[in-house]
């Protein structure tokens, strides 16, 4: 099942690698841009979900603070109350790890496929200042592009920058992504870095588009019908 996964790999580089050829650029840096592109988008309903149920957990932070204040001394009331509030709102606080879960197996089996790739043409396997993309990045500068995008992105998907363990992610995440990426193909390094850019642009809009609470919208319309029956 895996090796047929890497083998879909293979076939997929040299897919858009194929497209380059056609455009006059052969080039297979940028067929790997192009697939994480492509990756991306059929990700993408899924990750727009994802990233509108963060926006609603960080939007109903200061209601859960209320609970927690509240039932300071009831903390299992507390956390059920809380449930209840982002079922409610169809909030999840983990929402942020799922996208992440998914393209592993996908990461995966890009790491294998470089490692031993057969370029159709070897010279469209340099890219930039890298000779080979199925060999490390020498000056590290992916590495450090994929520790400061993973950042960026954990910045903005960040929820709760009070909680420990998001606050932690928040530093641990990219250290773990820039030394990962310093160790693998250079292919699979940029891969990354254009995933989390790509995903980075997407949370920025995302996060500009309004978000209402369905209990504050429940309010209003209470309060619509007081203003009527008057």
């Amino acid at each position: 099942m895996f090796a047929k996964l890497v083998e879909g790999m293979t076939w997929l580089i040299n897919f858009f690698y194929g497209l380059t050829q056609s455009i006059g650029v052969p080039s297979y840096g940028l067929a790997i841009i192009l697939f994480t592109i492509a990756i991306k988008t059929i990700l993408y309903p899924l990750t727009l979900k994802q990233m509108r149920s963060l926006k609603m957990t960080q939007l109903l932070q200061p209601k859960v603070k209320e609970i927690q204040d509240k039932y300071s001394k009831d903390p299992q009331k507390a956390q059920q109350l809380i449930m209840e509030l982002y079922k409610e709102n169809g909030a999840n606080p983990l929402a942020g790890c799922l996208p992440i879960l998914l393209q592993m197996p996908i990461f995966i089996a890009l790491f294998n496929a470089l490692r031993n790739f057969k370029y159709i043409n070897l010279e469209s396997a340099q890219f930039l200042w890298i000779q080979t993309l199925s060999h490390k990045d020498p000056y590290y500068v992916l590495p450090i592009l994929a520790a400061a995008a993973t950042f960026t992105q954990q910045k903005l998907s960040t929820t709760n920058p009070q909680d420990p363990t998001q606050r932690s992610m928040l530093y641990v995440m990219p250290v773990m992504f820039g030394w990962f990426a310093s160790t693998v193909p250079a292919g699979l390094a940029l891969y990354w870095v254009v995933f989390s850019v790509v995903g980075t642009v997407q949370q920025y809009f995302i996060n500009k588009q309004p978000v209402a609470l369905k209990e504050d919208g429940k309010k209003d319309e209470s309060v619509r019908k007081k203003r009527k029956d008057h």
